[in-house]
């Protein structure tokens, strides 16, 4: 395949957030065009004006460049090309591949019910469709004239070979009767004027392909190929909705706390595979992908598969940054904060799934004594255990050079000496300095909190509260 020719594109309406499965898309359309040396375009359909807002597009656009797959170059908006597909719609009349036909609502409505009462399916068969005598004075739609006779055959990349008998497609309208293009028109033109070669969607779109290959062929302009996608479905089967979760991907971030790299491997592999590879690098992906290797099956969403890959990822992430993400989670910045955060990232990025999990681990650095003590951590502190405190206050109080060597020498020292085996002593001081049963391990928690913070959370739990 030519690297020079290929362009893709993403189009999304701006209603709303930038769907999970949007996503999906707009990151397969990139990855082919990245690996075939092509160009990525972005296009907003924005010609539904009362859906569309400006936070939505906001939002997409957001949402695609937190997940780094942006346009190449500014993005288009469907909106500035009106008069560009009016004026193709008009020049589809002047071919005779489309009429002004000027049927109206009531007449419409009336040969829709009678097609029910019939229990056929209803096609508009307009006595305007070889006519060119309308009245001037009244409203009209423009319609395409669609084959009838014959099918309309699509070689799909993803679906295969795919065919629609051309009877069951009617005369659909191209130009509304204010002048306004549909979206079936819009965005063939669009395709076309754009350079699309590939039109690459979710298989919801499989049924417009016909109507618009119909336009592209009435114009004379190359055929784009067409691959259509299986959509994403739910654990249960079913189409993917919002009783699965969430379905916009500013709440896996924002809400949920998953590192972008993480939800791109993860909708990289919805649908598509390389082998057994799971963890798969955004350069390998466009070094592996290609659409012929998409499956036909929708995908099932699998939120524990995506918390176990974002995991790995926060492990993989560099430890300033994931500081930097936690911070924000807690509301401050302050360096102080980023710092300590930044120290004791090796342990607290281990445990976590999620960035919240990350920032909420970290809790313990910045409370303020007395610690609030968890009821699980506050049972390991009978009487006991508080002598043992006591006497780990004292070791550790004599330490010259605070480090984790240095305070597990002495900790170790304290439980020999008592007999008891380490985890005896190391329970109820974790519970001491963190308030949590759960934490890093016991020598790290010591070298993070410091000797003076350390040897005053202590001494609160040395004696019953």
């Amino acid at each position: 395949m030519s690297a020079s020719k290929v362009v893709t594109r993403f189009a999304p309406s701006p209603t709303g957030y930038l769907h999970i499965g949007g996503a999906r898309t707009a990151l397969f359309n990139w990855l082919f065009a990245r690996h075939h040396g092509g160009t990525y375009l972005l296009r907003i359909e924005d010609t539904d004006r009362a859906r569309s807002t400006q936070a939505a597009i906001d939002a997409i656009l957001d949402g695609l460049s937190w997940l780094g797959i942006e346009g190449d170059g500014e993005p288009y908006f469907q909106s500035q090309f009106e008069k560009r597909h009016a004026e193709v719609a008009h020049q589809l009349i002047e071919r005779g591949s489309a009429y002004r036909c000027y049927l109206t609502a009531e007449e419409l409505k009336d040969r829709r019910e009678k097609a029910q009462a019939e229990r056929r399916p209803f096609r508009i068969d307009s006595e305007w469709r070889e006519r060119t005598d309308g009245p001037a004075d009244q409203p009209f739609v423009v319609r395409l004239k669609a084959p009838k006779d014959g099918e309309t055959l699509i070689d799909d990349l993803v679906q295969g070979r795919v065919t629609v008998a051309n009877a069951e497609l009617d005369d659909f309208v191209l130009l509304r009767s204010d002048g306004t293009p549909t979206y079936m028109l819009a965005v063939v033109v669009d395709d076309h004027d754009m350079g699309v070669t590939h039109v690459v969607r979710g298989d919801d779109h499989l049924n417009n392909a016909f109507r618009q290959l119909a336009i592209v062929r009435a114009m004379g302009w190359p055929e784009p190929v067409y691959g259509h996608i299986p959509l994403i479905h739910g654990p249960d089967g079913a189409k993917l909705s919002k009783r699965h979760g969430a379905l916009g991907v500013d709440a896996y971030r924002d809400e949920m706390g998953i590192l972008p790299e993480a939800l791109g491997n993860y909708l990289l592999r919805l649908g598509w595979g390389h082998g057994d590879d799971e963890i798969i690098s955004r350069e390998q992906a466009i070094e592996w992908f290609d659409i012929d290797h998409v499956g036909k099956s929708p995908s099932r969403f699998d939120l524990k598969k995506l918390e176990n890959l974002n995991g790995h990822y926060i492990r993989e992430a560099d430890d300033a940054r994931l500081a930097t993400l936690a911070a924000a989670r807690r509301g401050g910045r302050e360096a102080e904060d980023l710092a300590l955060l930044e120290r004791a990232m090796p342990e607290l990025k281990a445990r976590a799934k999620d960035l919240n999990e990350l920032a909420g681990a970290a809790d313990f650095l910045f409370a303020t004594r007395p610690l609030a003590v968890e009821p699980g951590a506050a049972a390991l502190l009978d009487a006991s255990s508080r002598h043992l405190l006591g006497q780990a206050h004292a070791a550790l109080a004599k330490i010259e050079n605070w480090d984790k060597e240095g305070t597990e020498e002495a900790v170790r020292a304290v439980a020999d000496k008592a007999g008891l085996k380490l985890g005896k002593l190391a329970q109820p001081l974790r519970a001491a300095l963190t308030g949590r049963t759960t934490s890093p391990g016991i020598f790290d928690v010591l070298a993070l909190l410091g000797q003076t913070e350390s040897l005053a959370r202590i001494a609160d739990q040395m004696t019953e509260q």
